[in-house]
């Protein structure tokens, strides 16, 4: 068995308790009211704006026989620099305001998935990086344009005008980039890198799905 296949049976069970959690499920079917999806918009900022540093973070710490991981990361970095602007452009189309989003943090569960992702890319094994690629790619890929579509439906908006171009452009990207992470973790037979980048995705999984809790990206209407 592969180790990519090992990685996704091994850690679907926390993909499916993050499809299960009842916020992530009410937004799949029924999308969000405006100001929660702003909310939302706010703490998937701090994701994406975050997502490069942490790359470049462990791709300075990846030595040579893992080569083919510090050149996926540089890829990654250019495709995915700037994104973070599509999410501040999309807030903006459904009425929120950028400069408050830059001028408060996420929220305390988004705060502690880039503290452990930054913590793995430099304390912990760099390759550590990949379980968050994964995880958060496997939610793109899986989730966003369904996601999109329930949001403008709820909202009265086209799903292909301003306010969604973020969730719908990384649903397909997203699809190639998982695709791309097949063939790099066959590259990987070390065993601690391994289970790095398994405990990352399980952590990243659980995480992230504390976003649809009390506590998470809720907290910001208040």
């Amino acid at each position: 068995m592969s180790f990519f296949i090992s990685l996704l049976e091994g850690t679907d069970a926390s993909r499916q308790e993050l499809e299960a959690l009842p916020k992530m499920s009410a937004m799949l079917s029924r999308g969000l009211p405006p100001a929660e999806y702003q909310a939302f918009l706010h703490d998937l900022y701090y994701v994406v704006w975050h997502f490069c540093p942490t790359m470049a973070g462990a791709a300075s710490r990846i030595d040579d026989r893992f080569l083919a991981v510090r050149y996926e990361l540089y890829e990654r970095i250019e495709e995915e620099k700037g994104h973070d602007d599509w999410v501040l452009e999309d807030l903006a189309a459904v009425g929120g305001d950028p400069a408050r989003v830059r001028a408060r943090p996420p929220s305390a569960p988004i705060q502690c998935l880039l503290a452990f992702n930054y913590h793995c890319a430099d304390r912990g094994h760099p390759c550590s990086i990949l379980g968050m690629l994964y995880s958060l790619e496997v939610i793109a890929s899986a989730y966003a344009a369904t996601l999109a579509q329930s949001i403008a439906r709820s909202l009265g908006r086209d799903m292909d005008g301003p306010g969604f171009r973020f969730l719908l452009s990384h649903s397909a990207m997203d699809q190639d980039h998982v695709a791309k992470l097949n063939g790099l973790m066959k590259t990987i037979a070390d065993p601690a890198a391994q289970e790095a980048i398994v405990n990352a995705t399980r952590v990243n999984f659980y995480q992230f799905g504390r976003m649809f809790e009390p506590g998470g990206f809720t907290a910001h209407l208040t």
